[in-house]
C-alpha cells in the first residue's frame, strides 16, 4: 500500500517534532507510573496535566518538556547553524555554548551535567559516551529524532549520523546506538514521499541490526498484531518487560523502542493516536510516546492532532525557565526543514560542478 503522498515534507517534519515533544511533555506526568496507577489516578490521559519530577518543588506547567527534548532542542540549535548534517563535535559545542546552566536537577539528568563538565574539558566528542551510566539507556534513542529529520529520505547516512553523534551519550556499538538507529531510520525513511507503515518497518528490518534489535522487534510485531488498542496492547507487554532488579528499571531501549513501533504499527501511523497510547502504555511513558509520535509524524504528519496541544506546549516552553531554548514547535521544526532544503542545495551545486562538461 502506497502512502499519503499529499503530505507535504516541510509537515512531516512538523508532525515528527510535535509527536515527540507533544508525546513526551504528555507523557512525563505519569512517567514512572504502570497502567493501573495511570487508570486509577487519572483514567485514560487524553491532555497535558502539571507535574513535577526530581523532589525539587517545581510544579511544572502542563506542556512543559523534560529531559529528552531538552536534549533535542540542542542537537536541532547545531543542526540550525551548521546548515545540515552534524558531527558528534558539532553537538557537543552546541552543549557548551547553549545548554542553560540552570538545567541541572530541573530539566536534565544527574548524567548530562557530567557529560557537560567533560564536553568542557575539550576530549574528543566521540569520548563523552564512556561515561555515561549503561551502555543500553534510550538516552538518544528517544532524542535523536532531528538526526533523522536532517538526512530525511536517506536511510544510509540517518544510519551513519546516528552512529556518530550518538557516541556524545553512549559508546559505539553500544546496545543503546543500535536501538537509537530504529528511531533515525524510521523517520528517514517515513519522509519518503510514498512511505507507508509498512515501508517504514521495511527499511527498520533492512537497516538495524539483524540479531539484537530486528529480531526482538520482528519478535513482538507477531505476538502484538492482534492487539487492537492500547488497552490489549500494555497487557501484553506487562509479560514481556519489568527490569526487576535493574538500574534505571524502565528506560532501556529495547523496550522503548520496540514498544514505539509497535504502536506505531497498531495505530497504522496516525500521530495523535500513537501519542495517547505511548501516554497511556505505563511505564516509560514520555520515552516512549516520544518515539512511537515522532514516527508517525515523520510519516503523517500533524493533521491529526490537537490545535490547543500545540499552543499549550508553546506557552509552556514560553514560561519555563529552566529551557535550553524558547523557540516554538514550529521554529524547531521549520529551522530544520531550512537547515535540510540547505543541505539538498549544496549536494545539488557539487553534482553539477562534478558532472559538467
Amino acid at each position: 500500500m502506497r502512502g499519503n503522498m499529499s503530505i507535504t515534507l516541510r509537515d512531516k517534519f512538523f508532525g515528527c517534532i510535535c509527536g515527540c515533544h507533544i508525546g513526551s511533555s504528555m507523557g512525563a506526568a505519569v512517567e514512572g507510573m504502570t497502567w493501573p496507577q495511570i487508570d486509577e489516578k487519572y483514567g485514560f490521559v487524553e491532555d497535558y496535566l502539571p507535574y513535577e519530577h526530581y523532589e525539587n518543588g517545581w510544579k511544572r506547567e502542563p506542556g512543559t518538556t523534560e529531559d529528552g527534548v531538552e536534549r533535542q532542542k540542542l542537537m536541532i540549535t547545531a543542526i540550525m547553524e551548521k546548515g545540515g548534517r552534524v558531527t558528534a563535535e558539532d553537538v557537543r559545542a552546541a552543549w557548551v555554548k547553549y545548554a542553560n546552566p540552570n538545567a541541572g536537577g530541573w530539566v536534565s539528568e544527574p548524567f548530562e551535567g557530567t557529560l557537560l563538565n567533560m564536553a568542557k574539558t575539550g576530549i574528543p566528542a566521540t569520548d563523552l559516551g564512556r561515561y555515561c551510566d549503561y551502555a543500553g539507556l534510550n538516552s538518544f534513542s528517544r532524542a535523536c529524532h532531528a538526526i533523522g529529520l536532517i538526512n530525511a529520505g536517506n536511510i544510509e547516512t540517518a544510519k551513519e549520523d546516528i552512529l556518530q553523534v550518538g557516541q556524545l551519550y553512549q559508546t559505539a556499538n553500544s546496545r543503546g546506538l543500535k536501538w537509537a538507529c530504529v528511531t533515525g531510520v524510521a523517520i528517514a525513511a517515513g519522509t519518503l514521499p510514498d512511505a507507508s507503515v509498512d515501508s517504514v518497518i521495511g527499511a527498520i528490518y533492512d537497516n538495524c541490526d539483524a540479531d539484537m534489535v530486528v529480531k526482538e522487534i520482528d519478535k513482538q510485531l507477531k505476538k502484538t498484531a492482534g492487539c487492537k488498542d492500547i488497552i490489549e496492547l500494555r497487557s501484553y507487554f506487562d509479560g514481556v518487560y519489568n527490569g526487576f532488579g535493574m538500574p534505571y528499571p524502565f528506560s532501556y531501549a529495547n523496550e522503548v523502542v520496540t514498544k514505539g513501533v509497535t504502536i506505531f504499527k497498531m495505530v497504522n501511523g496516525n500521530t495523535k493516536e500513537a501519542i495517547l497510547a505511548g501516554v497511556n502504555m505505563g511505564r516509560d511513558t514520555d520515552c516512549v510516546a516520544a518515539v512511537a509520535g515522532g514516527i508517525a509524524g515523520a510519516l503523517s504528519g500533524s493533521a491529526s492532532l490537537p490545535e490547543k496541544w500545540i499552543t499549550q506546549l508553546d506557552y509552556a516552553t514560553s514560561v519555563n525557565p529552566h529551557t535550553n531554548t524558547r523557540r516554538t514547535l514550529r521554529e524547531n521544526a521549520d529551522g530544520l526543514y531550512e537547515a535540510f532544503q540547505n543541505r539538498l542545495k549544496k549536494e545539488k551545486a557539487y553534482v553539477e560542478l562534478m558532472t559538467a562538461e
